[in-house]
């Protein structure tokens, strides 16, 4: 079965461990309803990523939360590039799918959606 990468961006107000990890929640759960995907067992990985500004919480917490603890998880930082968005949660999926990569739902909430318009204005 093919592997596809779902990508998506939420940002949060505060580097606040509570705000980061319901941000997180609510960012997969929307990726994984977009998406069709019936269960965890279907995602094979995800990678986290946050801005530099955040450092209260490991965004992957919030995965294990919602039942992804047999998935292989990692955080890491983003660039610390001037100007860029800040208070950004992004996300990777790498999932077993029989769509196509045109077919994956990428997910861009919040602010983040300025991230990405191309994508974030057919949501």
């Amino acid at each position: 079965m093919p592997v596809r990468g779902v990508r998506g961006a939420i940002t949060v107000e505060a580097n606040d461990k509570p705000e980061i990890l319901d941000a997180t929640r609510e960012l997969l759960e929307e990726i994984i309803a977009r998406n069709d995907l019936a269960d965890f067992s279907e995602i094979v990985s995800a990678v986290f990523t946050t801005t530099t500004d955040l450092t209260s919480a490991f965004p992957a917490e919030a995965a294990r939360e919602i039942g992804m603890g047999s998935v292989p998880l990692l955080c890491a930082s983003e660039i610390n590039v001037p100007g860029a968005l800040p208070l950004v949660i992004r996300i990777l999926l790498h999932v077993n799918t029989e769509k196509k990569q045109t077919e994956m739902v990428h997910i861009y909430l919040r602010n983040a959606q300025n991230l990405r318009k191309d994508i974030s204005n057919a949501q």
